[in-house]
């Protein structure tokens, strides 16, 4: 079996105990809790909080972890922290502490003998002069693959988007570095009461944060700025992807939209996404839309949001051989993503 031959899944998590020791007994942790349950509402929550106790085996220990991916048929894990570990509400000494032990405990992962994973480690977005400083520490010091952010920061009253221009430092080393960014939103920008039933604030509200995000980076000119970047955009980028003619219109029309060098769909061409669309049509759709060449197989293990059937839901795609094995492997081996 080579390396573009494997199964490769992108997109599943790991809690770091230690960062959950980091921030134990904290009021803004508390705040971040009642802060989800408001915007999930009080049945999503309750099924969340049921569920997140019976996750902390799978996010945790390594066996058990090795034993679900033999029953999926994946070989290796591109492991990413819980986005539920970013606490972006962190004053600048504790979330250096949080990115170091998180960068840490991702290097032992990626370290362990069996060579069935790799990882990437985070940066404190709500931060920027600290965020170049945690991707060297992930990926200079300990090896890691890149680093893993959210759609946005909430640092108490100030809000740092993607396309904020504090982040450029942090968004040229990455390109630099041949870093990958991989984007996965935890929760959602728009007014929390609408979508506080059936779970929308996750099936709407992450797909939303993703075309927000990546509206970001892209009409900003961050890709202009840094054309290496390696931005992956875990759920298949979200809607973004789905509606990319509407964005490229008002690039055509609006002065106010012509702020990137080209239309925006060239962009999302050059972006990376991984599979988590759950439907083969779906995932032929994404592959016409980005290319072959820019789609990954990700599972978002171990959550319920998740799928723990990717190789049937890849085949189901119908892909021409060559970019079945593309997005199996061989876009993850081409990226350096492999252990």
């Amino acid at each position: 079996m080579t390396d573009a031959t494997r199964i490769v899944d992108v997109h599943a998590h790991l809690t770091v105990r230690e960062v959950d020791a980091l921030v134990a007994g904290s009021p803004a942790v508390v705040a971040q809790f009642e802060r989800m349950a408001t915007a999930m509402g009080p049945a999503s929550f309750a099924v969340t909080a049921a569920m997140l106790p019976q996750l902390q085996e799978s996010m945790t220990d390594l066996d058990v972890r090795l034993r679900t991916m033999d029953a999926a048929g994946v070989d290796v894990q591109l492991v990413s922290p819980s986005p539920m570990q970013y606490h972006y509400w962190a004053d600048p000494g504790l979330a250096r502490e949080v990115w170091t032990a998180t960068n840490d405990a991702m290097a032992a992962v990626a370290g362990d003998p069996r060579g069935r994973f790799s990882a990437i480690g985070v940066a404190p977005l709500q931060h920027p002069d600290q965020a170049v400083e945690a991707l060297e520490h992930a990926v200079v010091e300990h090896g890691l693959r890149g680093v893993e952010v959210s759609s946005f920061a909430r640092y108490g009253d100030t809000v740092v988007q993607l396309s904020d221009p504090r982040l450029d430092s942090f968004w040229a080393r990455a390109a630099e570095l041949h870093a990958l960014v991989f984007l996965h939103p935890l929760g959602c920008t728009v007014e929390t009461s609408r979508l506080d039933a059936w779970y929308l604030d996750n099936v709407i509200g992450q797909p939303l944060e993703h075309a927000i995000a990546l509206s970001h980076v892209i009409f900003s000119g961050v890709l202009d700025r840094h054309p290496g970047l390696r931005l992956l955009a875990a759920h298949g980028g979200g809607y973004l992807p789905t509606y990319l003619g509407r964005s490229d219109h008002a690039w055509q029309v609006r002065s106010d939209a012509r702020t990137c060098e080209r239309p925006p769909s060239d962009y999302a061409r050059e972006l990376f996404y991984d599979s988590l669309v759950y439907t083969g049509q779906g995932l032929r759709h994404l592959v016409e839309i980005a290319g072959a060449g820019q789609v990954l197989l990700g599972t978002d293990y171990p959550f319920d949001m998740g799928v723990t059937d990717p190789v049937q839901r890849l085949d189901a795609a119908g892909l021409d051989p060559a970019d079945r094995d593309l997005v199996a492997a061989g876009n993850a081996a081409r990226l350096g993503l492999l252990p």
